[in-house]
């Protein structure tokens, strides 16, 4: 624990060797395609599959009307980050896995098509004529709240799915009295999940049980499990969930999607095996999106920047259909970040509109709320004429406060804020870029230089719980099955280094199994940055199990007491003898002979549950450096310094690879990335030709480093880092911009911040 080890899982991945959904094939096969609806807003009045059915190989047609007899309405409320939504406020918002009388978005399916092939299949969904009835559509959740806005379901009135508030201290008195409010809207633009695999979903009968066999690009096969078992009204012991290897996710690979249903549904109907795998342009317009929130901020300030008291108004577009419509709570939980602040008023209201629904992307409401609160520090700074670190100083949580009650009803395990921002200053020369910034004013350069920073904190480490199975076999090997789901994390890697540790076998002995729930334990799969907080807990729990009944074994093979064996450097000894000591190869031959002691049951495996006390809350400080220029409006990340504190670190590879991955997701938002529909909900953004996602010569290379503060909420000491640093990222980037245009008049500029954008504001336009 704490090596810098090669990742186990990366020789199959760089090869080509692993096996995805897409590369799975059964004797018999079909495949399947859906017929999407072109409109925002329609009734469907008929639907003729005549010539879809005359085309050569075309097994059968199904629509909505068919798929109602099979399958109960989704989608179903499930668990993902941070737990699950209330499924009977919304018992009259779901809708069939293919829609029937009404389709709310573009790309929602009304008929699936089996084929021999899936050219074939694809070929007669276009030959699939619907008769539709297009109705009024609303894509702006404000203009969705109008009185005569069209009603996308009839018992949310105004589109209004729900609303949430949380108040604390006296935020009304505060303002009232206040010297000064400073005001500010912010966008946290609509956004696409992109992993480089995406859905795709085979199901099977299965010969053995009479049930069902599903391969499916899942974050949480026990719980796609359970949902499926929901929807078509079968055991859950009749359906066998398998997530072989998923190329990323990012939060969009949560739940049970309507295709999921369709396919197994009509597997199971059919008795053959049928495989849909989704187009770029179906997970553009099909998967849901991120993100999508406009929140209005006030904040009552005195004039040495001590913020007294904090208003936030958080719209939230949840588009058509509620999947996890908690997203925007977590964004007022985590309201106040890493600032001490007594008086709060939070509020969001989540709208319905003619667009995907909108459910967990990589932080799932968190990087939400960091942007707000440090885009509106640096707003704060630069009405009182302070600097922006001065500020953040003068608001941080002080480390003496920890554990620290929030007003949001958050517990903060540990953090010291001012220690990771001074790290970040320091690593960014500071005092050097300002100075260099002012040279570049007087000279009048054409580029631009901006300094931005954020400091964040954030809620990770979701329970209920995580499950873990260690096995030690009779050979000495150790196999392990986690409840956790990877989709390129490493886990297979950071809970080796666990296990290595603590049972005495070599790193390149131990295999690690997940993803399928016939031979892993109820899990709650991979999503919240929970996998090594929780999952990794649980391998630690049974691998200590595992250690204390070898430790007795070993006892009665050296014929000593049992309180005198002792594990250490990876071997089974009598304390204080170190001649006299056992390697775990031994205990397991011995585990699983003859000759065991009364009271030592035979075999060498464990279980455990680990059940979170609380979540856990890693922080960090990110500092950017941009250079924008005044002919182009291009903005160019020239630097980027990311310190994060996660705990303890038991891979650092896994680390740096995760803060990379997460600078990127968060510098895109910031500066490319953006889902867009028009009035009329035709999504104008549906292609990766529309859809600006980075490229690597978009981004510097990254200067990573780390403060260590451990949490107590675990045995390991550690945090999340899986979401840290798009958490922490865009809004530094959005602060260094605005930090460089700042000469020109420029308060606040909304994301993403393209060289057009940014050029109209430096020409005034």
């Amino acid at each position: 624990m704490g090596a810098a080890v090669k990742r186990k899982e990366d020789p199959r991945l760089i090869t080509g060797t692993s096996s995805y959904v897409g590369d799975l094939a059964l004797p018999g096969m079909h495949y399947v395609a859906f017929v999407r609806s072109p409109h925002a807003h329609a009734r469907v009045k008929r639907i003729d599959a005549s010539a879809a059915l005359g085309r050569p190989g075309v097994f059968k047609v199904v629509t909505g009307s068919d798929i109602r007899k099979l399958c109960a309405p989704v989608p179903l409320v499930s668990g993902g980050e941070g737990g699950g939504g209330d499924a009977s406020a919304n018992l009259g918002r779901k809708h069939y896995p293919l829609s029937v009388d009404r389709v709310r978005h573009v790309g929602e399916a009304v008929a699936a098509v089996i084929a021999r092939s899936e050219g074939i299949a694809v070929d007669a969904a276009d030959d699939v004529v619907v008769d539709w009835e297009p109705l009024p559509a609303v894509t702006d959740p404000f203009a969705a709240m109008d009185k005569g806005a069209p009603q996308l379901h009839d018992d949310a009135p105004n589109n209004i799915e729900h609303q949430n508030t949380i108040r604390a201290g006296d935020p009304d008195g505060v303002f009232a009295k206040a010297k000064r409010v400073v005001k500010q809207r912010m966008v946290s633009q609509r956004l696409c999940g992109v992993p480089l695999e995406g859905r795709a979903t085979l199901a099977a009968p299965d010969p053995t049980s009479g049930g069902l066999i599903v391969w499916a690009t899942n974050q949480a096969p026990h719980g796609l499990r359970n949902d499926l078992a929901t929807a078509l009204s079968m055991p859950q012991n009749l359906i066998r969930v398998i997530a072989p290897e998923v190329g990323g996710g990012f939060g969009v690979k949560f739940g049970c999607y309507p295709e999921d249903a369709v396919v197994a549904a009509l597997a199971r109907l059919y008795r053959m095996p049928l495989r849909w795998t989704e187009t770029r342009i179906e997970h553009m317009m099909a998967t849901t999106h991120g993100r999508a929130q406009v929140t209005d901020l006030e904040a009552a300030v005195e004039d040495d920047g001590t913020i007294t008291a904090l208003r936030m108004r958080v719209t939230a577009d949840i588009g058509a259909y509620p999947v996890f419509t908690f997203i925007p709570d977590l964004t007022l939980s985590m309201g106040v970040g890493v600032y001490k602040v007594a008086n709060i008023d939070l509020q969001s209201t989540c709208v319905f509109t003619n667009s995907t629904s909108v459910a967990a992307y990589r932080g799932a409401g968190r990087p939400e709320a960091a942007y707000y609160l440090e885009r509106l520090i640096d707003v704060i700074a630069a009405e009182l004429s302070r600097t922006p670190e001065e500020v953040r100083r003068k608001n941080f949580i002080p480390p003496s406060a920890f554990p620290y009650a929030a007003p949001t009803g958050q517990n903060y395990d540990s953090g010291e804020y001012d220690r990771a921002l001074t790290k970040a200053l320091e690593l960014a020369g500071y005092p050097k870029l300002r100075a260099e910034q002012q040279e570049r004013l007087r000279r009048n350069d054409r580029k631009l230089l901006g300094i931005g920073m954020s400091c964040y904190v954030e809620m990770c480490g979701f329970g209920p719980f995580e499950s873990a199975v260690v096995r030690v076999e009779p050979g000495g090997t150790v196999t392990a099955y986690t409840g956790t789901s990877a989709h390129g994390q490493g886990h297979e890697t950071a809970f080796s280094q666990v296990l290595a540790d603590h049972l005495g076998v070599p790193f390149d002995k131990i295999v690690v199994r997940h993803g399928d729930t016939l031979n892993t334990p109820m899990g709650n799969g991979t999503g919240g940055s929970r996998s090594l907080v929780v999952g990794g807990s649980a391998i630690l729990g049974a691998a200590l199990k595992v250690q204390a009944k070898a430790r007795r074994l070993a006892a009665h093979m050296l014929e000593a007491a049992a309180d005198d064996v002792v594990f250490t450097d990876g071997r089974y000894q009598v304390k204080g003898v170190p001649d006299k000591a056992l390697m775990l190869e031994a205990i397991a031959a011995r585990a699983y002979g003859e000759g065991l002691p009364d009271g030592i049951e035979s075999g060498l495996e464990a279980t455990e549950f680990f059940r979170p006390p609380a979540l856990v809350y890693p922080f960090g400080a990110h500092i950017a450096v941009v250079e924008a220029d005044r002919e182009t409006g291009r903005v160019t990340v020239r630097s980027f310094i990311s310190v994060d504190d996660c705990g303890v670190r038991i891979s650092p590879t896994l680390v740096a690879g995760q803060v990379h991955g997460g600078l990127a997701q968060g510098i895109a938002q910031a500066l490319l990335e953006e889902l867009v529909y028009g009035a009329d909900g035709q999504l104008l953004t549906g292609t990766l030709m529309d859809y600006a996602v980075p490229h690597a010569d978009d981004l510097p290379s990254f200067v990573t480093d780390q403060t260590v503060t451990p949490s107590p909420r675990n045995p390991m000491g550690a945090k999340g880092i899986g979401e840290a640093a798009t958490i922490g990222a865009t809004p530094a980037i959005v602060n260094a911009v605005v930090d460089a245009l700042r000469p020109f008049g420029v308060r606040h500029l909304d994301m993403p911040l393209r060289p057009e954008r940014v050029w109209q504001v430096l020409k005034g336009r």
